[in-house]
C-alpha cells in the first residue's frame, strides 16, 4: 500500500505534490505551503499574451502537459570535487578555487562542501532539502516570506512553489565575512523532467558574501525540457552580497524565472545576470530597497542567436529614503533572435532623495533580430532624482570597414565592436573568472 502511495506520478497533478512531499520526508508546514501554491496554480490562468507583462512574449510550442514533474532521486554524490563527471568539473572551473560548493544534477545532489573555519562560524551552505531537515526554524522563517512570498498571480512561480525540488540554502550569521566566493552548479540532464531549484541567500547584519550560481544543460535534444526557479535574496543591516548567476541553458529549454532581493538600512546587492542559453526565457526580477541608505547595483549581459527569445521584466522599487538603484543591461542579438526588457522605478511616498537609475542598451547583428525595451517611472515622492536611458543600434558598417582595413576579418572586427559593447558591464563584475568566462561565450557567438 505505501509502494503504491509512492508511486511517481508522471504528470503534474496534486498527486505529483503530495508524493514529491512524502518522498522528501517534509514536515506538515512545508507540505501545507505546497498545496496553497497548487491550489492558486490551478486557479490561475496560462499567460495568453493579453497581460501587459506577457504582450510581447508568446509561449509558443511549449507543453506544459509534457513535463514530467520529477523522478526518484538518484543517489550519485560524490566525497570530492575532483570526482565529479568532467563536464561539471569543467563548468565549476569558472572559477579557480572557492570557499564551498553545492552540485545539483536535476534535482539530484552530486556535491556539496564548505570550508571547515566557515562552518565553525555558523555558516550555513547546503541544498535546500538538507536545510529543510537540519535547520527548519531558519527555512520556515525565510522560505518565501520574505522575498518571494507565494504568487497568486504568476502560474508560473505557483507551481514552482508546489513542486520546488533541488536547490540551495545559503546562510551568513552576523558580521561573518566570507572572502572567498562560494559556488553552485544547476545542470539539467534528463530529458523532459522539470526542474524547480529554488535558492535562497541570507545575510545577516554586518555579513558579507558573494554567489556565483550557473545552469547548464548537460545534453542537448530536440525536445523540450522546463526549468521553473525562484531566487531569493535577503540582505539585512550593513550586510553586502554579490549574486552573480550565469544562465546558459541548452536550446531546448524553456526557463521561467521570478528573483527578489530585499536590502535593509545601509547594505548593499550587487546582483549580475547573464543570458546566454534556453529556447525563451521570461524572468521577473525585483530589488526592494527597504531600509534607509540601501543600495543596489543590477548588472545584465544578455546575447541571443537563433529564434532564441528573452524577456526580462526588471523592477527596483525605493520604499525607504536616501536609497540608490543602479540598472545597466546589455544585449546583443542575431539570426532571428528576439529581446524584450521592461524595467520600472518606483518610488513609494516616503522615500525621500531617492536616486535612481536604469539604462539599457541592444546591439543588432542581424535583419532579423529585435529587441524591444520599454523603460518606466512611478514615482510618488517629490524629492528624488531618477533617470533612464534605452538604445537599439546595428553595427556601424563603417566601424566594420575600418577594423578589416586594419588587418582583421569581418569576424574580427564584429567581434571587436560587440566585446567593446560590453566592457562596460564586464569591467564592473568583480569575478575574473566570470568576465573572461563571458568574453568567451560572447566570441564564440560571433564565430571567433
Amino acid at each position: 500500500m505505501i509502494a503504491k502511495e509512492l508511486t511517481v506520478p508522471t504528470n503534474i497533478s496534486r498527486e505529483a505534490v503530495e508524493t514529491l512531499a512524502a518522498l522528501k520526508g517534509e514536515p506538515d508546514w512545508m507540505l501545507d505551503r505546497r498545496l496553497l501554491a497548487w491550489r492558486f496554480f490551478e486557479e490561475i490562468p496560462m499567460p495568453t499574451g493579453a497581460e501587459e507583462t506577457w504582450r510581447r512574449t508568446r509561449l509558443t510550442g511549449f507543453k506544459l502537459d509534457a513535463v514530467q514533474p520529477f523522478v526518484p532521486e538518484r543517489d550519485s554524490r560524490v566525497a570530492k570535487q575532483t570526482d565529479l563527471p568532467a563536464a561539471i568539473q569543467a563548468e565549476l572551473a569558472t572559477l579557480s578555487t572557492n570557499a564551498g560548493a553545492v552540485v545539483h544534477r536535476d534535482a539530484d545532489l552530486l556535491f556539496s562542501s564548505l570550508r571547515p573555519d566557515l562552518a565553525a562560524k555558523g555558516v550555513i551552505f547546503c541544498d535546500l532539502h538538507t536545510a529543510v531537515r537540519q535547520h527548519p526554524d531558519l527555512v520556515q522563517k525565510y522560505f518565501m516570506t520574505q522575498a518571494v512570498t507565494l504568487p497568486d498571480d504568476d502560474k508560473f512561480a505557483a507551481l514552482h512553489a508546489a513542486l520546488w525540488n533541488g536547490g540551495t540554502f545559503l546562510y551568513v550569521p552576523r558580521g561573518v565575512v566570507i572572502d572567498t566566493p562560494l559556488q553552485g552548479l544547476i545542470a539539467l540532464d534528463q530529458a523532459g523532467v522539470g526542474n524547480f531549484s529554488h535558492t535562497i541567500i541570507v545575510a545577516e547584519a554586518g555579513a558579507e558574501v558573494t554567489y556565483l550560481e550557473e545552469m547548464v544543460s548537460l545534453q542537448k535534444r530536440d525536445s523540450q525540457d522546463f526549468h521553473s526557479g525562484i531566487v531569493e535574496i535577503i540582505a539585512q543591516t550593513a550586510a553586502r552580497v554579490n549574486y552573480i548567476s550565469l544562465q546558459s541553458w541548452g536550446d531546448q529549454v524553456f526557463n521561467f524565472s521570478r528573483e527578489r532581493a530585499v536590502v535593509g538600512r545601509d547594505a548593499h546587492v550587487l546582483w549580475v545576470t547573464s543570458q546566454l542559453g534556453s529556447r525563451l526565457t521570461k524572468t521577473f526580477q525585483q530589488a526592494d530597497l527597504l531600509g534607509a541608505g540601501a543600495s543596489s547595483e543590477m548588472l545584465g549581459v544578455l546575447f541571443a542567436t537563433g529564434r532564441q527569445h528573452i524577456d526580462l521584466d526588471t523592477f527596483q522599487r525605493h520604499v525607504a529614503p536616501n536609497t540608490v538603484s543602479d540598472l545597466l543591461y546589455k544585449g546583443a542579438l542575431r539570426d532571428r533572435a528576439r529581446a524584450v526588457w521592461r524595467g520600472m522605478i518606483r518610488v513609494e511616498p516616503h522615500a525621500q532623495k531617492t536616486n535612481g537609475y536604469q539604462k539599457n542598451q541592444n546591439l543588432i547583428l542581424s535583419k532579423q533580430a529585435r529587441a524591444d525595451s520599454v523603460p518606466g517611472l512611478e514615482i510618488l515622492a517629490d524629492d528624488v532624482r531618477c533617470t533612464h536611458g534605452v538604445t537599439v543600434s546595428q553595427v556601424e558598417p563603417e566601424y566594420v570597414f575600418y577594423l578589416m582595413s586594419r588587418g582583421l576579418n569581418k569576424e574580427q572586427a564584429e567581434h571587436m565592436i560587440v566585446a567593446g559593447f560590453f566592457e562596460e558591464v564586464l569591467a564592473r563584475i568583480p569575478l575574473e573568472g566570470v568576465r573572461e568566462k563571458l568574453e568567451a561565450a560572447i566570441g564564440e557567438r560571433i564565430g571567433v
